[in-house]
């Protein structure tokens, strides 16, 4: 395999973002392939076994075993990392074995974590449950102030992890108030990405050491695969990270990655697209529930920082109205929106939290998280907004709102 012209170093970093989405990472065959060839193999052969041996002993390029390496999960990585502007990425199966590998690849026995309250109901067990059973000592904050995370400091703190726009609250962390205080500390900085992709947000731009992803939403964008991805120096990604995933393996199919590849070429497209729906979705929203949150929308508490850190504020956001029961009756009156606790499609889908995404996290925490028994969230798709306005109006009015 080679790669594309353009593919060195010096070259893809001037290109712009949407045509590294395009053109970044790609590698060909001596068939001179247009489109990204799978590469469905889980192992690979040798001229001698001397070079099997050699390439066992890191003395010979090539690949050994797709849990390790694959041509075209490689090529997602590349794609990724000049998405990012890191210096490395490493994909896994799913965004919870990325959020997981990023996590257990660094702490050990004795350590201590920092993670933001407003986080997916997955994140917040590996803080709150996991962790902890392996003799890692974790601190919940209000990631919305920075003084938070200066306060939970202990000597043995190696880590700040948090969701930025938060799942499903949409709280904004300040990236680089939060960045230099954890790099002045010697603590690395492990920042969610998911809602916004290195489309809209790019956390290292701001002192981020590591962003973690899952792919499975927009960067697939079209409900189809699960993918995990994470970023950060080369360093991290083959010394930290490599040794963990190389081991436990949570490895991305190369399925999987061809379509994620394929999903990354439409990215910048659909994300903005979405993002411009979901300002007007708001906008008619807001004057009829009980609460909006959305970070594009001025009402936001953090809209100038939102706006300061993001190109745009992305497709999902939050609103509440009265209560669990008032929440399922709207949503059963949906026609067009499907319901769905699934985010990052190009179809509009709309869940409640509290009763599925965040149904494991106890209600105290819950309470303190602000997923309320009215909370919904909602992923506006690429369907014409006129339509999507027409289904919430006839919902809303069904449901005395």
């Amino acid at each position: 395999m080679k790669r594309t012209t353009g593919q060195d170093r010096s070259i893809t970093q001037g290109w712009r973002p949407a045509t590294r989405a395009v053109r970044g990472g790609t590698a060909r065959s001596e068939f001179g392939e247009t489109s990204e060839a799978i590469f469905l193999t889980s192992g690979y052969s040798y001229d001698c076994a001397e070079d099997a041996a050699a390439r066992f002993a890191g003395e010979q390029a090539g690949m050994t075993y797709s849990r390790l390496q694959n041509p075209t999960v490689e090529m997602l990585e590349h794609r990724i990392a000049l998405l990012e502007g890191a210096e490395a990425c490493r994909a896994a199966a799913s965004g919870m074995a990325a959020m997981t590998a990023v996590l257990l690849c660094q702490l050990s026995a004795g350590d201590h974590m920092v993670g933001g309250r407003a986080a997916f109901g997955s994140c917040r067990w590996l803080t709150d449950t996991m962790l902890p059973r392996f003799g890692i000592e974790t601190t919940v904050v209000d990631a919305r102030d920075p003084q938070a995370f200066a306060d939970a400091i202990r000597p043995n703190t190696k880590v700040f992890f948090f969701e930025t726009p938060a799942n499903p609250t949409m709280d904004v962390v300040d990236l680089r108030a939060v960045c230099d205080l954890a790099r002045a500390h010697g603590i690395t900085t492990v920042v969610d990405n998911a809602f916004a992709t290195p489309a809209l947000q790019r956390p290292m731009e701001w002192g981020a050491d590591v962003t973690a992803y899952s792919a499975t939403k927009m960067m697939d964008g079209q409900g189809r695969v699960l993918a995990g991805a994470v970023c950060g120096t080369e360093a991290f990604i083959n010394d930290s990270l490599l040794p963990f995933t190389r081991n436990t393996g949570p490895t991305l199919s190369p399925f999987n990655a061809w379509v994620v590849l394929k999903g990354l070429e439409t990215l910048d497209l659909r994300i903005r697209r979405q993002s411009e729906s979901a300002l007007e979705v708001g906008r008619f929203l807001e004057p009829r529930v009980n609460r909006m949150l959305h970070p594009g929308l001025p009402s936001h508490p953090q809209h100038n920082l939102a706006a300061t850190q993001m190109d745009a504020c992305g497709p999902i956001f939050a609103f509440e109205v009265e209560g669990r029961a008032q929440a399922h009756a709207l949503l059963n009156a949906l026609g067009l929106i499907d319901i769905s606790n699934n985010i990052g499609d190009s179809r509009s889908l709309m869940t409640h939290p509290a009763s599925t995404t965040h149904y494991g996290v106890a209600p105290e925490k819950r309470e303190e998280m602000g997923v309320t028994e009215g909370l919904l969230r909602l992923n506006v798709g690429l369907e014409d907004p006129a339509d999507l306005l027409a289904d919430l109006d006839q919902a809303l009015t069904m449901v005395g709102l």
